[in-house]
């Protein structure tokens, strides 16, 4: 996928040396901004291998409003494990914020549920959107926040991509076409930019298919698109990003996959279902990429 490579190359020519909480330095940029037209194939990255697996395991993780790592790590899906804390919870609250975002004050609405406090709320954002894309699709307001500041700012790994739009638009011939805008406030881009452009097309096509559209653009704005590096003398070298991101330059990016998905999905209670009591291998025949063609993987040591 080009348009991964131009980042890349973007940030290795203009990126400032900064340090973080991690200890490892990152080469950084601030406001990196590009688009994917999902009418030229799935934007899986090619110029190494992306786990497929990883992606539909974890967006319907997300989905399902879960912060339980073995809801995730029974599909071998194992990221997570350093942000686990003791009680087995992901306390980065993407699935909870997007499922039960915490309310206070809210005029009567079947989208809010009082959960036995009853001066406190929850709003399923992502309920709420879709029905939204079924009855007024030139809306505006089609956004799911997981930026919870009560939360986010105690919290050790607070959400990174932290707010996205769905967005309708007219081709020339009348056809209405979805699009998602992703804003990040981090963003690794040698480990996370891969999954995050992939991640946010999925849930792009899944949006597109349950509420009768055709996706189209994804847009992604990156605040603090980092590469980590290693230190000035050399040390934290087994951490440096950058020569397997220089190896990906030099490789030619592939024709692009295609999603198709099952017949079968078409509400959310049909991917509550599939991610509650569905196999991997379920998952992957609800979810089938065909065509994907990548280089082999390169092997990045996460900085946490």
């Amino acid at each position: 996928m080009k348009q991964y490579l131009e980042v890349v190359r973007h940030v290795l020519e203009n990126g400032t040396r900064k340090e973080n909480r991690t200890a490892v330095d990152t080469l950084s940029t601030f406001n990196v901004n590009y688009e994917v037209d999902l009418r030229d194939g799935f934007p899986l990255l090619t110029t190494k291998r992306v786990s497929w697996t990883n992606i539909v395991a974890e967006n319907l993780w997300f989905l399902s409003g879960s912060s339980r790592a073995d809801d995730l790590e029974r599909h071998g899906c194992k990221f997570w494990r350093p942000w686990t804390d003791d009680a087995g919870n992901v306390r980065s609250d993407y699935g909870p914020a997007w499922r039960r975002f915490p309310t206070h004050g809210v005029r009567d609405s079947s989208d809010i549920r009082v959960d036995g406090d009853p001066c406190l709320a929850f709003n399923d954002q992502i309920g709420w959107v879709l029905r939204e894309l079924r009855r007024n699709q030139m809306s505006r307001r089609l956004v799911v926040s997981a930026w919870s500041p009560g939360e986010a700012q105690s919290s050790g790994l607070p959400p990174c991509h932290l707010l996205f739009v769905f967005n309708v638009q007219l081709t020339p011939d009348g056809e209405r076409i979805l699009c998602l805008h992703l804003t990040q406030r981090s963003c690794d881009v040698a480990l996370g930019l891969p999954y995050n452009v992939a991640g946010y097309a999925f849930l792009l096509e899944l949006f597109a298919k349950l509420s009768g559209m055709r996706a189209g653009i994804f847009a992604h704005t990156l605040v603090d698109a980092h590469i980590y590096t290693a230190k000035p003398d050399g040390s934290m070298a087994d951490h440096d990003h950058v020569p397997g991101l220089r190896e990906q330059l030099a490789r030619t990016p592939r024709t692009l996959s295609k999603l198709t998905i099952a017949d079968s999905i078409n509400e959310l209670s049909d991917i509550d279902r599939l991610t509650q009591h569905g196999s991997t291998a379920d998952l992957l025949e609800a979810f089938k990429l065909t065509g994907y063609d990548p280089y082999p993987a390169i092997q990045f040591k996460v900085a946490v």
